[in-house]
Formats: C-alpha cells, sequence, structure tokens
C-alpha cells in the first residue's frame, strides 16, 4: 500500500475542520430547536435523558467545538512539521547534489 500526500493536503484539511469548528455549535443548538415538539412526549428515562440533553446544550456544544478546536491545532502542528520535513528534504538534496562529484561517474577517454 503507497501512501500519497500533496503539500498542501494537510492545509486543505485544516482548512475544511475550521469551518465545521465554526458550525458545531449552532448545529447542536438546531438540533434542540428541531426537537422541541418533542418535549413533553417521552415518559420516564427517555423524558429525563431529553431534558438533560436539553439543559446540558450550551455545555455540550462548548466540548464538542473546545475537541474540535484541538484537533484543529494537532492538524496544524502536522501541516506544520510536514512542510518543515518537505523543505528539508529539498536543501539536503540540493546540498548533497552539489558536493557530488558527477565527472567521477564518467566512463570514456576524456577522463
Amino acid at each position: 500500500m503507497k501512501f500519497d500526500m500533496g503539500n498542501a493536503t494537510l492545509s486543505t484539511l485544516t482548512t475544511n475542520t475550521s469551518g465545521s469548528h465554526q458550525d458545531l455549535g449552532a448545529l447542536v443548538k438546531s438540533l434542540i430547536a428541531a426537537a422541541e415538539p418533542l418535549e413533553g412526549k417521552f415518559n420516564g428515562a427517555g423524558r429525563a435523558a431529553f431534558d438533560q440533553f436539553k439543559a446540558r446544550t450550551d455545555e455540550i456544544s462548548a466540548d464538542l467545538n473546545s475537541s474540535l478546536g484541538r484537533i484543529l491545532e494537532g492538524q496544524a502542528g502536522m501541516d506544520t512539521a510536514f512542510q518543515t520535513g518537505d523543505l528539508e528534504a529539498s536543501d539536503n538534496a540540493t546540498a548533497a547534489s552539489a558536493q557530488a562529484n558527477f565527472d567521477g561517474a564518467r566512463f570514456g577517454a576524456n577522463r
């Protein structure tokens, strides 16, 4: 199996995740608003779970946003490491190429 990643893959992923990060809290609140018609229709443990979820909407939203924020930090760190490694590999190849004696590998009478 071959893993091939372009040098912009992590940057693109971070950008996409950032957009999702901004929308996540709003989506949780939209879920609660959409579930409003169901309020009062549950009994027993179902109602208790629904009421608890509804009461914790802000906390749940903040926790999800915080978790996704940490994922964003990790992606940014991976992107930085990847870009640095890519640049270092290029610099090392250029330096090694400059020091190589390509004339020494020629076979012929001009040697």
